[in-house]
């Protein structure tokens, strides 16, 4: 509580507390937000060249975007003349507005989202024009008097969308509550990686933009979707309506072309909805059947920075971990224990490689594939089968031969025919000045294949490095920029002996360790953005058949209700009451075909725009595209099946006098 001006040694080394920074500062959407803060001490004398630098700067009063880029552009220049080498040809230095580098990744996924409210709001919206349109026809009568006594059409046309502006403007005030308390709880279960978000969603509030934005949407649906039926209402011809007695002689379909049109609408988009949600549906399935290529099950990953000085060299970091691991795998229920640079599904380097004796067809690498190292006992946490060959073991040493393991994808794509065993490899030497000293490997192993760029993604040629063997430059770039990542496979929960484990690395190392999480919330996290999108389009889709089949069921009742004497003059003339119900559910069949035609047409197009969230699944999966309108097709069948049997139920004595 009372830590500013008191020290605390970081790595070793003594720091003063200075302040606190407010949970409102979030820098998580740049990598995992980081608890403590140390000025950035630049070496105007490096000659240094490493790479993994961000800078964020505030441009100066009626300084513009574009005068900054060639501002840049003069600095890159003069860069290139101090250095030549430093940059790639045709290089310079840039800068972008910090919302683009915010939303870059999620720029699709936002889209989405937009795409289904929108979506969402027009079936609403047809709904409450349906009904309005409905009330005016009631109230027929009542605007002839208005205009018959001096009241014009566009009185009668303001006041009807005053009305219209009030219950939508009512409903905004309704859905604001409920969407706060909605878009709360969705993203405590699931951020998805969203920008500006927070931890569980903590930065989102309803500030004075989100107020507004509400209310002018209110207000502006309001006025878009009563002005139709206001006009409607307003172009009565007076002598006819005043003329008419108060019987209802009907309102078949002819008579309902604009509420039809509606329906119709609401049926195609909601179909739309439904046919993108079930694709991500399966999308999500298809990601929780796929083999990642490792088991996930009771592993346990922390982090440890390693950036003191005695871990600049290779020789540091590999007695440390050979003295965790040791300790580690004495503990009760660890099975195995491992260190690695990354762990699956959360990133690594690449590095293109050459192949010793073989010749060159284009440039001076054969190809690029993955880079990571990783110490003995890596295979065995997470159970990646060797194929061929062996893993490495605590005999791979610095001053023993130089290994490298390859995975299948490697070995099948640069040796398809050929055995990898019988090569040496060449990796990253020529391409950073820290790979000077990178000696020939021998290729001793070959393991399964790893999802390391994601579940959606299939493997990549990949090469493992054993830590104890990594030069000494590479290495002491490595520590400066990734932690070192601690793995263990227990036999139980592994936080239950999560505690155990971190003390033991920590009497160990000396070091502390962060970041500590199972595998499978990993994996979970992985696939945090697909699980976002499919209960987001979920949602929607149910809530867009709920909004159809109540348009389809309105309209119905309401065609019954105005043809109550037709309905009943047909009963007393003869009509059998199966007869009244098949007329009555055709029309609402009618008008459900129609759109479920148009909506699967317009699904394909939409199957295509979101091709890219999709895994395991084809855009125009046939169970889809077969599912979801047979779905709202029985859903439509049911919202008018239930006025057709009240129309069946009307008694003719009663119709005949029914107003």
């Amino acid at each position: 509580p009372r830590i500013v001006g008191k020290p605390i040694s970081i790595g070793g080394d003594p720091y003063v507390v200075i302040g606190i920074i407010g949970p409102a500062f979030d820098v998580s959407d740049f990598g995992p937000a980081p608890d403590v803060w140390l000025a950035f001490q630049l070496n105007p004398q490096t000659t240094d060249q490493g790479h993994y630098f961000q800078a964020a700067g505030r441009l100066k009063s009626g300084v513009t975007l574009q005068q900054a880029q060639a501002r840049l552009k003069l600095s890159a220049a003069a860069y290139n003349r101090k250095f030549p080498n430093a940059l790639q040809r045709d290089t310079f230095f840039s800068a972008e507005p910090l919302r683009d580098a915010l939303v870059a990744n999620v720029r699709p996924t936002l889209w989405l989202l937009l795409g289904a409210v929108s979506f969402v709001l027009l079936i609403a919206c047809a709904n409450v024009a349906n009904l309005l349109l409905a009330r005016a026809t009631t109230r027929k009568r009542e605007i002839a008097v208005r205009a018959a006594i001096g009241a014009g059409r566009g009185r009668i046309i303001r006041q009807l969308l005053t009305e219209s502006v009030m219950l939508s403007f009512a409903g905004g005030a309704l859905g604001l509550l409920l969407g706060t308390i909605g878009i709360r709880a969705l993203l405590a279960v699931n951020t998805a990686g969203l920008p500006r978000v927070g931890e569980n969603g903590a930065v989102v509030t309803v500030d004075w933009r989100v107020l507004a934005f509400t209310i002018a949407l209110s207000i502006a649906t309001g006025i878009l979707f009563g002005l139709i039926p206001a006009l409607h209402a307003s172009r009565a011809d007076l002598s006819t309506t005043l003329k008419e007695g108060a019987g209802r002689s009907g309102s078949g379909f002819r008579q309902n072309k604009t509420r039809a049109v509606l329906v119709v609408l609401e049926v195609a988009l909601a179909l739309v909805l439904l046919i993108g949600s079930a694709l991500l549906v399966r999308t999500a399935v298809a990601l929780r059947t796929v083999d990642p290529g490792f088991d996930a099950s009771n592993v346990l990953t922390m982090r440890m920075a390693m950036s003191a000085p005695k871990y600049l060299k290779s020789e540091g970091v590999d007695q440390a971990i050979r003295v965790g691991t040791e300790r580690l795998r004495a503990l009760p229920g660890v099975v195995a224990a491992s260190a690695a640079c990354c762990v699956p599904l959360e990133g690594g380097y690449g590095l293109p490689f050459r192949v010793v004796g073989r010749p060159l067809q284009e440039g001076p690498f054969h190809g690029n594939g993955g880079w990571l190292t990783v110490s003995p006992g890596y295979f065995e946490v997470f159970r990646i089968p060797v194929k061929r060959g062996r893993a490495f073991t605590d005999r791979d040493t610095a001053t023993s031969p130089a290994v490298v393991v390859i995975n299948e994808a490697m070995a099948k794509q640069f040796w398809p025919k050929g055995d990898p065993l019988s090569d040496r490899l060449v990796i990253g030497r020529g391409i950073m000045r820290e790979f000077a000293d990178e000696p020939e490997r021998q290729v001793i192993g070959v393991v399964a294949n790893v999802r390391d760029g994601g579940l959606n993604n299939d493997p990549q040629p990949t090469m493992y490095i054993p830590q104890a063997q990594v030069p000494d430059p590479v290495n002491a770039l490595n520590v400066q920029i990734t932690p070192m990542a601690w793995i263990v496979r227990t036999r139980t929960d592994p936080y239950a002996s999560s505690v155990a484990i971190q003390e033991t690395l920590r009497q160990a190392t000396g070091l502390p360790v962060s970041e500590v999480r199972t595998l499978d919330e990993v994996m979970t996290r992985s696939m945090s953005r697909q699980q976002f999108n499919m209960w987001l389009m979920t949602v929607f889709g149910i809530v867009a058949l709920v909004l159809a089949a109540i348009g389809i069921y309105g309209l119905m009742a309401y065609s019954v209700e105005q043809r109550t004497q037709e309905i009943g003059i047909r009963l007393a003339l003869g009509a059998k009451v199966t007869e009244v119900k098949r007329m009555v559910v055709m029309q609402g069949m009618r008008l459900a075909l129609v759109g479920v035609a148009v909506g699967t047409a317009a699904a394909f197009g939409l199957a295509r725009a979101i091709a890219s969230f999709l895994f395991g699944v084809q855009s125009w999966d046939p169970a889809v595209f077969v599912g979801a309108p047979a779905v709202l097709t029985l859903v439509a069948l049911l919202a008018a099946w239930v006025p057709a049997r009240r129309a069946s139920q009307v008694s003719p004595i009663e119709a005949l006098r029914y107003e």
